[in-house]
């Protein structure tokens, strides 16, 4: 086992806990998916209410990545792999991962919570790589990249400083949740700083919730799951010494809902798709911040699927307990034809992109 690795998501898990300790939504310390929608949401690119703010933590990871990769001269400009197929790619692993409510991170800390119903979406997660694994196996592959100038390598990265430096300067420009998770949050500052260093070490360990499974089942390599591992436990024991883990359950777990199929099929999606892009959320972030522009573009998709997910009503509602009246949550109609459409989409770009035969 990599130690660096192991290091990695034992501070990644830390980082979890401490950010919940000082204000972010209870089993969301880090959450790739959540905390994009959430950016999407301040710059009013969707309406919901509850879910605007500019997380700190994202831009800390993508600077973090690009500090890391500077420093030992791993910073690469590269792109040209088929942008627009990895910006749609993007958003429908977004709207996964907001049908499920979280990312591949959030759900590893979500089991580190007790929380069940993360579990079942481990399941379609681990269903979804199976996926995406058999069309790698046939020849699956976005094709090649091409260098491209440093300015196109920092898209993101400079993306990132501009969006931290308004909302410092100018912070009338956005919008900011009175209410519901996008009001929960860390000490900016703090946030950032935490971020900075994860974003450093998960570029330095290569981390990547899809590429821990992928490995393990394409060749028995257990190195990357050791990190998934690692932060599953740092946080159920982090949970247990605080005294915040009352066991193992699906009941009226934070921004959680008991719709099991829709759990696995919104992780399904994240899977497939993730295996299809080379990485999860998580792991686009980082691959930017080192210079991969097609990581930038597939970022955006991110951004835009949560903005299509929120203005369509796709994503999950969680579960709640009003009056005594307990409600398990899930997803409405439209989403679960999203679902479906979806699925569709991740089938077809599977084919398509398989080697042609003569």
């Amino acid at each position: 086992m990599n130690p660096i690795i192991i290091g990695t998501g034992v501070a990644v898990g830390l980082a979890a806990v401490v950010l919940t300790m000082l204000g972010n939504p209870a089993n969301m310390g880090f959450c790739i998916a959540c905390f994009l929608r959430d950016i999407a949401g301040a710059c009013k690119f969707h309406q919901a209410p509850v879910v605007q703010y500019v997380r700190p933590e994202i831009v800390g990871l993508v600077l973090g990545s690009t500090i890391m990769s500077l420093a030992t001269k791993e910073f690469k400009a590269k792109a040209g792999s088929s942008p627009a197929t990895r910006f749609i790619l993007g958003a429908c692993v977004m709207i996964g991962a907001l049908v499920f409510l979280g990312c591949p991170l959030r759900m590893v800390i979500r089991m580190g919570g007790g929380d069940l119903n993360a579990f079942v979406g481990l399941v379609g997660f681990a269903i979804g790589i199976l996926i995406g694994i058999y069309f790698l196996k046939a020849g699956f592959s976005l094709k090649r990249t091409y260098n491209v100038t440093k300015l196109e390598g920092f898209t993101l990265p400079g993306s990132m400083v501009l969006l931290f430096a308004l909302v410092t300067i100018a912070p009338a420009l956005f919008a900011f949740s009175k209410a519901g998770p996008g009001s929960k949050h860390a000490p900016a500052m703090i946030a950032l700083v935490i971020a900075l260093v994860i974003g450093a070490l998960c570029q330095k360990s290569r981390m990547c919730m899809v590429g821990s499974m992928r490995d393990m089942f394409m060749f028995k390599d257990f190195n990357l799951l050791s990190g998934f591992v690692a932060i599953f436990v740092t946080v159920l024991v982090g949970n247990m010494v605080l005294g915040k883990f009352n066991g193992f359950s699906t009941y009226l777990q934070p921004i959680a809902h008991e719709a099991q199929m829709w759990n696995l099929l919104g992780m399904v999606i994240v899977g497939w798709g993730s295996v299809l892009l080379g990485g999860c959320p998580l792991r686009q972030l980082i691959l930017a911040g080192e210079g991969n522009g097609d990581s930038a573009v597939t970022v955006f998709g991110m951004i835009a699927g949560a903005a299509i997910a929120h203005n369509f009503k796709l994503a999950g509602g969680a579960a709640s307990l009003t009056n005594g009246v307990y409600k398990t949550g899930g997803i409405g109609s439209t989403g679960q034809m999203a679902v479906g459409l979806i699925l569709v989409i991740l089938l077809i770009v599977s084919f398509v992109n398989l080697p042609k035969k003569d």
